[in-house]
């Protein structure tokens, strides 16, 4: 390339590197031979010799539910145009996936780390956080200076949700999801059971179940099946892809929401609100959650000492169409 371009290797390496200590006529030569040679810049060999990288790694939990790339969204907007670029990874809830990404990112000396985790209730361990980069925790509050984290008050959505019910006048509950999958689901149902606490009335049914349509598909089915007096009066799902599915079955099967039977989700995703029956859900900021995850590591990777490291957002309740005051069943 410096022969095609009439340079030294040294010209050509400050048009890489430093182009504006090279007179622009030169600067037009040396790039006029990269484009007719097709030369294409090995950046990773390159931050291994020098030690850093202008990458930053990105790990999802689940790239199937649009919350998570609601976050990645708002990783992207704060990044922007910058000298940053992302390299995505998604651990589908797997935990060796998770610490082979991790391994990678290492191998490829990211300049830092956001991170969703798989965070299973009664899993062994953790996320290792041996990595010396800075690190931002996604739907987990840290604490201590090790990290940087950004989470909802889950616990507070979950109470606002039950409140919401129960003033309805809705005592035969069932909530629909595993409290054990995750740490944020089981902060909604220890919320959600804090409130019924205050109703002695409450019959509480729990649903475990994955959090996935297909799950919400059966377990609406299932509800189908029964005796309309044998069904609870309000169905409150951990997440809103289980609603999704939940709502399809019973639709299917002649069960009209909010009429038969009540129906929530939790998360509010994009088209919560524009299904068939909208749903009343609550809603947790996940855009602005990967805005704060990538301001917090920028000003980290940019030499402040971002104050506070830990950000816990509120989540919001959105009464729609789908919740209603319990009625008496249609007979059978």
């Amino acid at each position: 390339m410096a022969d095609r371009a009439g340079v030294s290797h040294g010209t050509v390496s400050h048009v890489l590197n430093h182009p504006e200590r090279v007179r622009p006529e030169t600067r037009a030569r040396v790039e006029a031979a990269i484009a007719e040679l097709g030369f294409v810049r090995d950046e990773a060999a390159r931050h291994l010799r020098a030690g850093y990288s202008t990458t930053i790694g990105l790990m999802l939990l689940d790239a199937w539910n649009p919350s998570f790339l609601d976050i990645a969204r708002g990783v992207e907007e704060r990044i922007g145009d910058g000298p940053w670029t992302v390299l995505m990874s998604n651990s589908a809830r797997d935990t060796r996936r998770e610490q082979r990404y991790l391994t990678e990112y290492a191998s490829r000396r990211v300049a830092g780390l956001i991170v969703i985790p798989n965070d299973q209730v009664h899993a062994e361990s953790r996320l290792p956080l041996r990595l010396d980069v800075p690190t931002v925790v996604v739907d987990r509050a840290e604490q201590g200076p090790a990290t940087m984290s950004v989470a909802v008050d889950d616990r507070l959505g979950g109470r606002l949700l039950a409140e919401h019910l129960l003033a309805l006048g809705h005592r035969r509950i069932a909530f629909v999801g595993d409290p054990e999958s995750a740490i944020p689901v089981q902060a909604r149902f220890t919320g959600f059971t804090d409130a019924l606490a205050a109703a002695p009335d409450a019959d509480l049914e729990t649903v475990p179940a994955p959090l996935t349509v297909e799950a919400g598909l059966e377990v609406g089915r299932a509800l189908a099946e029964r005796r309309p007096t044998a069904r609870p009066t309000v169905v409150a799902t951990a997440v809103d892809l289980l609603a999704f599915g939940v709502l399809q079955s019973l639709l299917s099967a002649g069960i009209r929401v909010p009429e038969d039977l009540s129906l929530t989700g939790y998360d509010d995703i994009s088209f919560t609100a524009q299904l068939s029956v909208p749903l009343t859900a609550v809603a947790r900021p996940h855009l602005r959650m990967g805005v704060d995850a990538a301001d917090l590591l920028l000003r980290s990777l940019g030499g402040e000492e971002p104050d506070p490291r830990h950000l816990v957002r509120a989540p919001e309740l959105k009464i729609r169409a789908s919740t209603a005051p319990p009625r008496r069943p249609r007979s059978a």
